[in-house]
């Protein structure tokens, strides 16, 4: 398993809005972009089985987003959807990328249905491709687990300081169908402590609300976006399973998914090699990849 101390000595800072934002690159320069998107409460290092293997066909690219992992999280921010949205354009820009693949996870999920709206609209960032793991696309049919809805409560803060490992553990035993391990579960609650960030929680749990908010928005840039979309999905997954695959199939026009049996809300550390295989097969569909 490859450590934090390892993950972050790959990789680099630059600076966004006066704050220190990590970032990874990885594979040929001359290959297609491919833009990495994490999720709630974790990190870019999410995609460290996948890694290798996407490097392979791949121009890798992959930040913590502000408030998590291995980048600031300051206390006096305004943590939304919109601003890390435009976090990810400028370090597009940064590193010279016009058009971009992007596959992402849980919260990363609603990252990449913003990213898509404005590529509709202002058609910038120019999206080839979107690949979508477990995450709440559609508010109506999200199931937060206990911990997130007492995070977005009045008592949030008081959650937050009192949150402790055995919780997160548990928390991640009930959500993950096939048990991530103790040293990955480790380095989830070591990334969410880094920086003191325990304290920001309650602000960043906000993107739930915003997902209510901002719903015809984010819909319909799923319903109308013109690059390919694939949802892999794991359907044992409580949050964002069986229920959410049901939903976009109502909702998006000749959806384009790959249930994963037995897998839970993490299929990318749960079943990397299933999801590897299924998102090379939609890269291949399209001549992506060769």
């Amino acid at each position: 398993m490859l450590s934090i101390e390892q993950w972050e000595q790959e990789g680099n800072y630059f600076d966004c809005q006066g704050h220190r934002i990590f970032y990874r690159t990885g594979g040929e320069p001359e290959a297609p972009a491919l833009l990495l998107i994490h999720g709630f409460p974790t990190a870019s290092w999410d995609w460290y089985r996948l890694w290798p293997a996407l490097c392979e066909s791949f121009r890798v690219l992959t930040l913590d987003m502000i408030g998590f992992g291995l980048s600031d999280k300051p206390k006096k921010y305004r943590y939304s959807i919109s601003n890390q949205a435009d976090i990810y354009c400028h370090f597009l820009r940064l590193q010279g990328v016009k058009k971009v693949h992007v596959l992402a996870h849980d919260y990363g999920d609603t990252v990449a249905q913003e990213l898509m709206a404005r590529s509709l609209s202002e058609k910038k960032p120019r999206l080839a491709s979107v690949v979508l793991l477990n995450g709440g696309l559609f508010p109506e049919a999200h199931r937060p687990v206990l911990l997130q809805s007492l995070l977005l409560s009045p008592l949030g803060g008081v959650i937050a300081r009192l949150s402790s490992y055995p919780r997160f553990k548990k928390n991640f035993d009930r959500i993950c169908t096939t048990p991530l391990s103790e040293e990955e579960v480790q380095t989830f609650w070591q990334l969410l402590l880094r920086n003191n960030g325990k304290r920001v929680l309650p602000k960043l749990i906000h993107y739930i609300t915003e997902r209510e908010e901002h719903r015809e928005r984010w819909v319909e840039a799923l319903q109308k976006v013109k690059c390919p979309v694939r949802l892999i999905d794991g359907l044992d997954d409580p949050i964002s399973g069986a229920h959410m695959v049901a939903r976009y199939r109502e909702l998006v026009p000749q959806p384009d998914v790959v249930e994963l049996a037995g897998v839970g809300h993490y299929p990318q550390v749960e079943a990397h090699a299933q999801v590897l295989t299924a998102a090379m097969a939609f890269w291949r569909q399209y001549q992506i990849v060769a």
